[in-house]
């Protein structure tokens, strides 16, 4: 049990604020008492103000009144250690919502009776919408701080009364009085000072302001310090809160990273640290340095630059942002630890100083007497090692702060002249030549139209000062590493595409690690070079020092799931997001690839998982978007042939899908017809933000002649009674993509059936023989060199030997039916005896060296042919094989 007058007793003596309120309200202490067994609830502090009867004449004495009681309250169970952080101040800010819905209630009934209530031209009756802005919009009310307010209404309109008036004269009316009955300092003291200078164009600015004049003084006239401050709004009263919502959220979090946000906030910052270094506030524990302020502009310059995209940054509580930080690897677990320990302990000692005098202060108190006082309230028995903590917290906040906000372009660099206008071309070449370059002279020219070029003089000031400073470290990066000439031009060529947009700039400029992460990629290859020039979104990648150890399909598709829902309806974003969560994933598995974590086989398992979950998650939301639906749950499947059915796709490799369905539904045929083509569309439309895959549907029964989509049974009669030799080919590597499950395993059962039928060996031979010459007659080699995909002893040759022993064997052995991949069926072979073991072995191999071979080329652009001579003994092994199996040389 509690001792209540102990507890007060105790919290006097770390308070002459509570001394004086205890002796002139008589009241407090009794019924003080009993509620400090627990925190304070909502209906509590309603009770106590429905006490008496709230007209104009009581409101304000009456929420005087409660301020003491909640202020006196949230003191003593916090000097008793009783109160977490959380619960002070969000008793505070529950106090000020309490006291703003009080006051508006009861002064807009006192209006209502000689002015009546506004409506807008259609009669919707409007409401003044108060907004708490800073730490009350986030529940983090200090114990003696202001309040932060704006106050909106969304329509015109004029109220219904006897003396009408236009609504902005209503509600500025309402706006001042209810300013008055919070603010003004009373007999019985004042329950919040208020601040409106948050407000559009602040002390000059109107008081109120509707929906249309907000949105158009964002857009016009709105700066970067007021999205700092917007971060945290949060309405207090009225409705159509969705709809104020749609206008703030486009002014506080841009639809990309935005990482200029950095410039804008440190340079906010270090006007606050000139203030605080010109009024010598040194021992502010808010604005100082290390301070409250500090850790706050950490917590929202993260949301600024990604609130845009992740949603779940949209926190408002700054411990809470600094968690979701911390989740997404943004800022390290220690790190957070760190900072969520030192704001802990530097607001409790800002409520300690101000629970003193109830001052607004968050000055270290100067008397030697205070100084003590301060100390025991924190726990310490003298002011020296309080002050010894203090000084600790604040270190490690600077130190993070620095890490966050620090300038790493600051200051000249020993390459400025190279890319100076004013260096002489000579010694611009002599610069060039001595880092290493081998054409200086085609460098140099290069620079020079990048610098001369319209792109560069469209830029901003803001923009080109941090290019200015990017390109001379991008010459030392691209110097330093192998093929210099080359990483270079794709780098110049990089800059020239993000060079309008200075948050890309700014992101460079700010994270020397992801700029020389850049270079390295651009060195590695051409198609990264080309696919970073083409999303440079994906730049922010490169800050995430995470790996995919092994991507679980399920939780990829599951968040990719939930992104896309909560866009509701809007489909253009939705394609654009799935685009951008696409790049992001191949960009991932590109880094990696290039690191050399992963084999041409891994990586075309993980290519091939990420194209099922697109086409899963397009196939969701294309049949819930469907006007016309005759059931719930569709049954209808996507299945994948070659490279996907396979496996074994590559970064820029195209979709060949067939579309099934499973419905007797007479609608059924129609209404699948619209969602394949809407999928068809989904996927194969090229957005703002790029493209997912080209897709082939010519595989479908009857090819570009045939339907669209097919029912199953159709599909089963086609393969039986029409299907050529070569589409059976194309059946071993088929396999169930996405949609229903029960489908796909019928799907699945059916082509194990088809596979499995009994055929005559020698007809096949000659039919598959027949489609090889075919496809060699098509793409015949007329060039020097070995094209690794059609020449004789190359991919396609492996391919079919294992086509065709799946469709003449796998009657007698039906493990041969499985979709296992080229070289796990070539082991099969071999373990049935149909193929002796080292012979299977050395095609497996050649096939690995193959596929490894095309990866490279294809990651440098550079074709599919090559010298061959080092491949002599991989195409030897292909083609004694294909002698064996066929009876003649390819």
């Amino acid at each position: 049990m509690i001792d209540h007058d102990q507890l007060i007793a105790q919290a006097a003596r770390h308070s002459r604020f509570l001394t004086r309120q205890l002796a002139a309200r008589s009241w407090l202490a009794p019924r003080l008492g009993p509620l400090l067994e627990r925190a304070l609830t909502r209906a509590e502090l309603d009770a106590f103000l429905a006490e008496e009867v709230l007209t104009a004449a009581n409101l304000g004495a009456r929420l005087r009144q409660l301020r003491a009681l909640v202020y006196a309250h949230v003191m003593v169970r916090d000097l008793a250690g009783l109160a977490p952080l959380h619960e002070v101040t969000g008793a505070m800010s529950l106090l000020a919502e309490v006291a703003v819905q009080t006051a508006q209630a009861v002064i807009s009934a006192d209006l209502a009776t000689l002015h009546g209530v506004p409506r807008n031209a259609q009669g919707q009756e409007q409401a003044l919408i108060v907004i708490g802005m800073g730490k009350l919009g986030g529940r983090e009310l200090n114990v003696s701080s202001d309040i932060d307010l704006i106050f909106v209404y969304p329509d015109e309109a004029h109220s219904d009364g006897p003396r009408p008036l236009d609504a902005f004269e209503y509600f500025a009316r309402l706006g001042k009085r209810l300013i008055a009955a919070i603010s003004e300092n009373t007999g019985e003291g004042f329950v919040f000072r208020v601040d409106m200078r948050l407000r559009p164009n602040g002390d000059s600015g109107p008081l109120v302001a509707n929906f249309d004049m907000l949105e158009q003084y964002f857009i016009a006239q709105g700066r970067e310090w007021e999205r700092y401050a917007w971060i945290k709004a949060r309405a207090l009263s009225g409705e159509r809160h969705a709809e104020l919502d749609t206008i703030v959220r486009p002014f506080v979090y841009r639809k990309y990273l935005d990482f200029g946000a950095i410039n804008a906030m440190r340079a906010l910052h270090a006007q606050i640290r000139r203030e605080v270094a010109r009024r010598e506030m040194a021992d502010n524990i808010k604005l100082g340095p290390g301070g409250i302020r500090e850790i706050e502009f950490i917590a929202q310059v993260f949301q600024l630059i990604r609130g845009g995209r992740d949603t779940s940054l949209r926190e408002r509580a700054t411990l809470q942002v600094l968690e979701r930080l911390a989740q997404r690897g943004l800022l390290a677990d220690e790190s957070v630890a760190e900072l969520a320990a030192a704001y802990d302990f530097l607001r409790r000692l800002e409520h300690r100083i101000q629970y003193l005098d109830d001052a607004q202060t968050h000055m270290l108190p100067a008397s030697p007497e205070d100084r003590q006082r301060l100390a025991e309230a924190m726990g310490y028995a003298s002011f020296e090692p309080l002050l010894s903590a203090l000084d600790a917290h604040r270190r490690i906040v600077s130190r993070h702060f620095d890490a966050v906000f620090a300038d790493p372009s600051a200051g000249e660099h020993v390459l400025d002249e190279a890319w100076s206008p004013e260096c002489a071309a000579d010694n611009q070449l002599d610069l060039l030549g001595t880092l290493g370059f081998a054409e200086p002279a085609q460098l140099a020219e290069r620079l020079r139209s990048f610098r001369n070029g319209p792109r560069y003089r469209a830029m901003s000031d803001d923009a080109r000062t941090r290019l200015d400073a990017l390109v001379p470290r991008v010459l030392q990066l691209c110097a330093a590493g192998p093929r210099p000439d080359q990483t270079l031009l794709r780098a110049l060529d990089l800059l020239e595409a993000i060079c309008r947009r200075a948050a890309y700039l700014a992101m460079l400029q700010q994270y020397p690690q992801a700029l020389g992460r850049v270079v390295e990629l651009l060195s590695s290859s051409s198609w990264a070079a080309s696919y970073l020039t083409q999303h440079p979104l994906l730049l922010d990648e490169l800050l995430d020092s995470r790996r995919l150890a092994e991507p679980d399909s399920a939780q990829l598709s599951g968040e990719l799931a939930q992104a896309l829902d909560a866009l509701g309806d809007d489909t253009e974003r939705q394609m654009d997001l799935m685009r951008e969560w696409h790049h992001a994933q191949v960009f991932q598995l590109l880094g990696r690839d290039l690191a050399g974590e992963l084999s041409v086989e891994a990586l075309s398992d993980r290519l091939s998982a990420l194209a099922d979950i697109v086409l899963e998650q397009t196939l969701r939301l294309c049949w819930h978007k469907l006007s016309t639906r005759h059931n719930h749950q569709h049954r209808f499947a996507i299945i994948g042939y070659g490279k996907l059915g396979g496996k074994e796709l590559g970064y820029a490799s195209d979709l060949d899908i067939v579309f099934l369905h499973d419905d007797p539904d007479p609608e059924a045929q129609a209404i699948y017809a619209r969602l394949s083509q809407r999928i068809n569309t989904w996927i194969g439309s090229r957005t703002s933000a790029g493209l997912l895959f080209e897709t082939d549907l010519r595989l479908r029964p009857n090819g570009e002649a045939g339907l669209l989509v097919s029912s199953l049974e159709a599909f089963e009669r086609y393969q039986r009674e029409s299907a050529w030799v070569w589409e059976h080919q194309a059946l071993t590597r088929a396999r169930f993509c996405a949609g229903d499950a029960a489908l796909g395993q019928r799907f699945e059962r059916l082509r194990h059936d088809l596979l499995c039928q009994p055929r005559d060996i020698e007809t096949l031979r000659s039919e598959v023989l027949a489609m090889r010459q075919k496809m060699r007659d098509t793409h015949a080699n007329k060039a020097p060199g070995f094209e690794l995909k059609h020449d004789a002893g190359g991919l396609i040759d492996v391919e079919f030997i294992v086509q065709f022993l799946v469709l003449a064997y796998a009657s007698q052995w039906p493990e041969l039916a499985a979709n296992s991949g080229n070289i796990a069926l070539l082991e099969r072979a071999a373990a049935a005896g149909l193929l002796p073991a080292d012979q299977a072995a050395a095609v497996a191999e050649a096939y690995r060296q193959l596929r490894r071979e095309q990866h490279s080329l294809r990651l440098n652009e550079l074709g599919r042919r090559v010298d061959g001579a080092h491949l002599a003994e991989a195409r030897a092994a292909v083609e004694a094989l294909w002698v064996q199996i066929f009876g003649a040389t390819p």
